[in-house]
């Protein structure tokens, strides 16, 4: 069978009045507890899960695939409105875009970011259905090749530390630490744990985004003595045709990126989300522009967001492998309908299979259908007095953080890495480090462990293979590049100094 033929056999079986209505309501869900923090896409399809009992199997799972793909983009509304991102993700996308809010643009990086969604989405669409063999390639890849790209997108690091690169360097080197707190995996051991059986299990990474994120947001307003209003700096919600043409090489790249990361089990969107950042940074003529409200600083870490989560599913419906938590408990409900994931699934049960990836194309339809409508709706939030609003932010980002574990200790560290944030802001050092570095650490860290265990040289064991040669290479380039840099501006330095000496 044809992908064509599968495809027309897929939306055949899900455009009948039930399943589309099931899917609208998972793309508001998606879309709600996106909005919500601590409640991510993880969250909101585990919470639904019990739904695959009460309906069939493809209405079942076109649901739960529609809140996952809603919630991915529900949590960046948060982010770009108020600087409290929905989940990992939408921490990128809020860099830049809580910059546009400030200057009263808060309504076109909602709708720019919609339609770089639908956008990423669509052609990631296309890339699942023609290239689901490149799964097969990124599940060859080795730790040692894992470890090589974990430390490539560490260098990331180096982009968003601004002029400084010790500023940036301090919290990146507060994330790794925070990511080693809890059981070391190889030995069992307890790392930093204290005696305290709530840290055994390690730090709620969602805890302290919201934490560093949205706490310190509204610490440092609370700080001053006016507090921002938004009420009269919405701005417009229209999108000019010039923003598309300014932003469509953005929403290329960030799908490129999104979707190689989606194909690599384990992968975290933060990590996409990020390197799209970073990219996007990298082929500005206007870097300067990011950090202070760039357009392509929103459209490329969402659109990459987007084009993850579809790229996704390709390791879960062909190899019966998930790749993430949300894609783990999908598995599950396919299992519960007594469906195998993998190629078997296509042979045996087309109309699930091909009637999965027919739903997400129609999910991202309705997705950009109800978001650029309510876009106004989002932005009414900003119409809130701030001393009304802060306070019930306040209020979501503690039930939220309590919601993760149903633990009062991840309300702690909310707090404390809340205090930390401030802190740092008000030592100008930037957070996005401390927040990518808290991912890639575990990753990094349990990938090098396994290339020591080996007992073969460090150089032989690492430099084995060309992938992660590759990748020390671009490193090694980098860091050139960043190094002449710093050269140039310390010999330009030094002949200013020298010119008024001489005068």
């Amino acid at each position: 069978m044809g992908a064509f033929e599968g495809l027309l056999i897929g939306f055949q079986s899900i455009i009948t009045p039930e399943i589309l209505i099931f899917m609208v309501l998972g793309c508001a869900l998606g879309m709600v507890t996106g909005v919500l923090p601590g409640f991510g896409p993880p969250s909101a399809t585990a919470l639904l899960l019990p739904v695959v009992f009460l309906v069939s199997p493809t209405a079942s799972i076109a649901m739960i695939a529609s809140i996952y793909y809603g919630s991915m983009y529900g949590g960046t509304i948060t982010a770009i409105l108020l600087n409290v991102p929905g989940e990992a993700a939408s921490v990128a996308t809020g860099l830049d875009g809580y910059q546009m809010t400030k200057r009263g643009l808060g309504g076109k990086a909602l709708a720019i970011s919609a339609i770089g969604s639908f956008v990423g989405g669509f052609i990631a669409m296309i890339g699942m259905v023609f290239a689901s063999n490149f799964a097969i390639l990124a599940l060859k890849l080795t730790y040692i090749d894992i470890f090589a790209l974990s430390l490539l997108a560490l260098i990331v690091v180096i982009g968003l530390t601004g002029k400084s690169m010790i500023k940036g360097l301090i919290p990146a080197a507060l994330g790794l630490f925070v990511g080693t707190v809890g059981i070391d995996h190889f030995s069992g051991a307890q790392r930093f744990t204290f005696g305290n059986p709530d840290m055994a299990s390690g730090i709620s990474y969602i805890a302290v985004i919201m934490g560093i994120f949205g706490l310190t947001e509204i610490l440092t307003n609370l700080g001053q003595k006016q507090l921002i209003n938004f009420a009269s700096n919405i701005g417009p919600t229209r999108v000019s045709f010039s923003d598309i043409r300014e932003t469509i090489p953005s929403m290329g790249r960030g799908t490129v990126v999104g979707f190689f990361f989606g194909l690599m089990p384990g992968s975290p969107s933060a990590a996409a989300a990020f390197t799209s950042y970073a990219v996007e940074k990298r082929f500005s003529k206007h870097p300067e522009r990011f950090g202070k409200g760039a357009i392509q600083g929103v459209v490329g870490p969402d659109t990459a967001a987007n084009a993850l989560a579809i790229s996704n599913f390709i390791p879960l419906m062909t190899l019966g492998i998930p790749s993430s938590s949300t894609m783990a408990i999908i598995f599950s409900a396919l299992i519960v309908n007594g469906l195998q994931p993998g190629p078997l699934l296509f042979e045996q049960h087309p109309e699930v299979a091909w009637g999965i990836i027919a739903s997400l194309v129609v999910a991202n339809v309705i997705l950009l259908i109800m978001a650029l409508p309510l876009v106004r709706v989002w932005v009414s939030v900003l119409k809130i007095p701030t001393e009304l609003l802060y306070p019930a932010v306040l209020g979501v980002m503690t039930l939220g953080a309590y919601a993760v574990n149903n633990n009062i200790f991840d309300v702690i560290v909310m707090w404390c890495a809340g205090l930390v944030g401030f802190i740092l802001t008000r030592l100008d050092m930037p957070l996005a480090p401390a927040a990518l570095t808290l991912v890639l650490g575990p990753m990094l860290e349990g990938n090098f462990r396994r290339g020591l265990s080996i007992g073969k040289p460090l150089v032989e064991t690492f430099l084995s293979s060309p992938l992660a040669v590759t990748c020390y290479l671009v490193m090694i380039a980098v860091f050139a590049w960043k190094g002449i840099g710093v050269l140039r501006k310390l010999i330009q330095a030094r002949s200013g100094k020298g010119a008024l000496a001489t005068s």
